[in-house]
């Protein structure tokens, strides 16, 4: 389980990008996340990895406080970026080789490597060719492989579409699906309201730092997501926010 508690941070300039954030991701749910550029949903992930303290509040990964034990809370946690690390002279192979040993799978062979590879849509001939020759498409399928292997409780994703054709981003969501459906717990941070609105179990918004929408798919089922963003994102900054995000 993911879970935030009055999570705030304000950066030593004083912008305020998070501002009393609340929520919960339980097991068996993919949450996505949307919110402008700034909202604070890159913030939330980084809280959660430890990249940055809070200035108050709480980062939670299953029940264990980010901040004051962050190597225990990341044995829990797979992470996929928007522009994926991997080392460049490493081939797809060896570079699934090497972070898996370092999640501590070292039992895993290049067949199963080789399959998770295939899984994530990789091209067979590019499983032995350096990664500095891969498209950031192929980077992305790769950095999803990773965190398919490391196999954890729960999984961040900021912007994973990213660079990803439409069959890779449909075999991408069967992927986030799979994981749902084995009891895992998936916060997304995206702008692809399409393929969000296709997985997503629960859908928040996000504007200056704060929650100011939280509904679960099926609230959602007869609305327009794309005008009720807009609707949101519009919406005067004093505005409350709403009891449901307040809630959650």
């Amino acid at each position: 389980m993911l879970e935030t508690i009055n999570l705030t941070k304000r950066y030593e300039d004083g912008e305020l990008a998070l501002d009393g954030l609340t929520f919960k991701v339980e097991p068996g749910e993919i949450f996505c996340m949307f919110g402008a550029n700034g909202a604070g949903k890159t913030t939330t992930i980084n809280l959660f990895l430890n990249f940055i303290p809070p200035t108050s509040g709480t980062a939670l990964i299953e029940g264990i406080d980010v901040a004051k034990e962050p190597l225990k809370a990341k044995r829990h946690v797979s992470f996929v970026s928007e522009n994926v690390t991997l080392y460049g002279n490493f081939s797809a192979i060896q570079n699934l080789d090497y972070f898996s040993k370092l999640a501590g799978k070292r039992n895993l062979t290049k067949k199963d490597y080789a399959a998770v590879l295939e899984r994530v849509g990789l091209q067979k001939e590019a499983f032995d060719r350096r990664v500095k020759n891969f498209s950031k498409g192929m980077r992305q399928k790769l950095g999803i492989a990773i965190a398919v292997v490391k196999d954890a409780a729960n999984v961040l994703l900021d912007e994973p579409t990213s660079g990803l054709d439409p069959q890779s981003g449909r075999e991408f969501l069967e992927i986030l699906v799979q994981m749902r459906d084995t009891g895992k717990s998936v916060f997304m941070s995206t702008h692809d309201i399409f393929r969000a609105k296709l997985i997503a179990d629960r859908i928040g918004f996000m504007r200056k730092g704060r929650l100011v929408m939280l509904k679960t798919a099926k609230e959602l089922a007869n609305e327009d997501l794309t005008d009720l963003y807009i609707q949101y994102m519009e919406e005067q900054p004093g505005q409350a926010v709403p009891p449901a995000a307040a809630s959650a």
